[in-house]
């Protein structure tokens, strides 16, 4: 009888690679490059007709902007070519003795543009924090139509509210309480007679007109942060409203920007509301509560009545200025938004 120890050997299959398909090589001809494979793109005819007309629709923006660019400074050259640099920094306006100088209107354009922007930004920010982070889903919606629709609004409305409402108001209660009351009188800013017409009363109608804008771009860019932003901040302790001043915020601040940029630009060439209360004075002076005029209002006002060669020139060359003012405006903000979101996309 045969003992455990001695036990039948059973040979183990050997292994061996699998074999490996070799990838048909494309036939060449010696000498010759290897053949690429085909491309689909453009196969077919309408393809290639769909994308040229795409092509031809996108290149006429630029052609457009740069037709408007060259016909506005053609017109308004007369006056450029005649007054030089003094047209950007003499006050004169005397259509009379054909003298005229655009700075109060650049001045007006641009002061009343940055006050609107100094007011509307905490207010649109606040308004649009509160509808993406603490509202109730039953006031959410109503309060966002609420603020869209003041984009609605004409501007010539803003306007007569603005005469029947707004200037008495501020000649009445707002200009003395800034002027006496908070003796702010005593800086140049806020010096002078409480006419009502003013610099101040352009900012604040403004600042409501532009408004909507940013606070329609900031609710929208803080709603789509994700979750996961929010999530983070609180679960290392933060609360509410250091989850939204640390995370939530700087992480759309982009947009944000953004959508201050978009009220500027609105800002800049507003016309109507402008026209009736920054009272159309050809004057130049630090004090807001002094009457002043706009580079749009100047040309709204006066254009029908420009009865000269040089006077109508004057008044193209302030549309022409108004082009490029609000096109270098839009540059650096463009400018600044590709820094920062090179930056974020560093970190």
């Amino acid at each position: 009888m045969s003992s455990f120890s001695s036990r039948s050997t059973v040979p183990t299959p050997e292994l061996r690679p699998l074999p490996t398909i070799a990838a048909p090589a494309h036939p060449t001809v010696a000498g010759s490059a290897p053949r690429r494979l085909p491309s689909i793109q453009g196969s077919v005819i309408a393809d290639s007709v769909y994308r040229a007309m795409l092509v031809a629709f996108a290149l006429c923006v630029p052609i457009l902007l740069l037709l408007i660019f060259a016909e506005v400074g053609r017109a308004g050259w007369p006056a450029l070519r005649q007054f030089g640099f003094d047209f950007l920094t003499s006050s004169t306006w005397d259509p009379v003795k054909g003298e005229f100088g655009a700075a109060p209107a650049i001045a007006g354009t641009i002061l009343t543009s940055i006050i609107a922007l100094v007011l509307a930004t905490p207010l649109a920010l606040g308004g649009a924090i509160f509808l993406s982070e603490f509202s109730p889903s039953w006031l959410r919606q109503p309060l966002s139509f609420f603020i869209d629709l003041l984009a609605a609004v004409p501007s010539v409305v803003y306007g007569l509210w603005g005469v029947f409402f707004l200037l008495p108001v501020m000649r009445t209660t707002l200009m003395p309480f800034l002027r006496d009351t908070l003796h702010l009188g005593a800086t140049p800013f806020f010096t002078g007679p409480a006419y009502g017409p003013s610099v101040l009363a352009a900012g604040l109608i403004l600042a409501i007109m532009v408004l909507p804008y940013i606070a329609a771009v900031s609710r929208e860019v803080l709603m789509a942060v994700p979750r996961s932003q929010r999530e983070a901040a609180l679960a290392l302790g933060a609360t509410r409203w250091e989850a939204i001043t640390g995370a939530v915020v700087p992480y759309a601040k982009t947009g944000i920007f953004g959508g201050i940029i978009l009220g500027l630009g609105r800002a800049l060439g507003e016309t109507m509301a402008v026209t009736f209360v920054l009272g159309n004075a050809h004057d130049l002076s630090l004090s807001l509560l002094m009457p002043s005029n706009s580079i749009a209002a100047a040309i709204a006002n006066e254009f029908t009545e420009a009865d000269t060669e040089l006077y109508r020139s004057s008044l193209i060359a302030l549309g022409f200025l108004l082009f490029v003012v609000t096109f270098i405006v839009l540059a650096i903000a463009k400018f600044m938004l590709m820094r920062l979101s090179r930056r974020e996309g560093v970190k």
